[in-house]
């Protein structure tokens, strides 16, 4: 193996475990980035060492101790006189913590929960959105800051900044490193997810640039939610988004062409579906309902978008997919979850039901919503129902404002040629 092999290798098996380094790290000095420091410092000493002495058989382990050892010494140089009792406290339960004869079990140790404080510390709500997204992406996707900027269309220095000030700011709030228990679960829980749900959907439907999926972020928000999943098994919410990213991911194949052009739900091959992604989606979707019920809840947001998804992937066509019972759940989230969005997809389910009229009846009832006003898959469902019922000039103007309004210039050009089909519609 080549010095360029290894260092490859190297940098592959640090990914995989630079989550977890972190978030036992963070248990150790209470400080987010303080931790990822002493992770990065592990990687160096990795790649100084393990081209000549070989990968070991447990590399995380091997990091892990490599990181305590630079905690240790950063300890005793920044020791304060004020601070010293406590620093010397925390110098010595690092020190017991490598004397351990077992590495693994020290590796081991806690990093489920770890991992379950570092999600809720990544997703905290005092921090915004975006540097949320980025903050989450970076400690525990492993991606670097050129990557979610690429990803998000993004200068990398913004990217870099927004990770810098997300990490100063739960060092000033003094966030504690811990997943919150009792009331205050759900509302973290629900921004967790909510973050990992934001990554998936910017995979899978980009909102600006040149490509319309970025599968490296749906593979990430997966792979986000089936750890969130393992770690909090009694979640019914966790297992309802995995087995909706699941299920819609399980279609990535057939939604573009082959010169990467959007093809809709509607006109997709269904043959090209993922079936082992759709069957791991009705299993997540089995221990969601599972987890409800014996927690006696009603079903969520998540748990009810998955089981409509699944509508969609248990029917082998079009015209065999259960309309019906995807607008009786649709009328069940907009109770649960109102929005003028959940709105717009209940208005395609009826139309599929009921007819285009009946779907254009409930988009004109949505027309003046304010979130709506420059959300470009308002008049572009609204052109295909006008189309549909032979209102050829309107159904023009709304797919041309639509193409005005999204920033994706796939989807731009697919919603200019539907405007141009309207003048022959044949």
């Amino acid at each position: 193996m080549t010095a360029s092999d290894t260092h490859c290798a190297i940098n592959a098996v640090f990914r995989i475990e630079q989550a977890k380094l972190i978030a036992g790290l963070t248990r150790m000095v209470r400080d987010v980035g303080l931790a990822e420091e002493l992770a990065q410092d592990a990687l160096v000493v990795a790649l100084e060492r393990w081209p000549q002495s070989g990968i070991p058989d447990n590399p995380g382990a091997w990091l892990m101790a490599a990181a305590k050892h630079r905690a240790i010494d950063r300890i005793r140089r920044n020791k304060m006189l004020d601070r010293k009792h406590r620093e010397i406290g925390r110098e010595m339960e690092i020190e017991q913590e490598l004397s351990m004869p077992d590495l693994d079990a020290a590796m081991d140790n806690e990093v489920g929960d770890d991992l379950l404080r570092l999600m809720f510390t990544a997703c905290h709500p005092v921090l915004s959105t975006e540097a949320r997204l980025a903050l989450t992406l970076r400690l525990l996707g492993g991606l670097t800051t050129e990557e979610i900027g690429r990803a998000f269309l993004a200068p990398e220095a913004t990217i870099a900044q927004r990770i810098v000030r997300a990490k100063r700011t739960l060092a000033e709030k003094k966030i504690p490193f811990e997943a919150p228990r009792g009331p205050e679960l759900a509302e973290r829980l629900a921004s967790v997810l909510e973050v990992i749900y934001l990554v998936f959907n910017e995979g899978y439907s980009a909102t600006a640039g040149t490509d319309w999926m970025r599968p490296q972020l749906c593979e990430e928000a997966l792979r986000l939610g089936r750890i969130l999943a393992e770690l909090a098994p009694e979640e019914p919410e966790v297992h309802g988004l995995v087995s909706l990213m699941e299920i819609q991911f399980s279609r990535f194949r057939a939604r573009t062409d082959a010169n990467g052009n959007p093809i809709l739900l509607m006109d997709q091959n269904r043959a090209l579906w993922d079936r082992l992604l759709i069957r791991r989606g009705l299993a997540a979707l089995e221990r969601a309902d599972r987890a409800a019920d014996s927690l006696q809840r009603t079903p969520g947001s998540y748990l009810l978008q998955a089981a409509i998804a699944a509508c969609h992937a248990q029917a082998r066509s079009v015209d065999e997919t259960d309309w019906a019972q995807i607008v009786a759940l649709y009328e069940v989230l907009v109770s649960v979850t109102p929005s003028p969005i959940i709105e717009l997809n209940r208005a395609v389910a009826v139309a599929m039901a009921e007819g285009p009229a009946a779907g254009l009846a409930l988009t004109d009832a949505i027309q003046d919503e304010p979130s709506l006003k420059n959300y470009h898959l308002l008049p572009s469902v609204r052109g295909d129902f006008l189309f549909r019922l032979g209102r050829y000039g309107e159904a023009r103007a709304e797919f041309e404002r639509a193409a005005s309004l999204t920033k994706n210039a796939r989807e731009q050009a697919v919603l200019t040629a539907r405007a141009a089909a309207c003048a022959a519609p044949s």
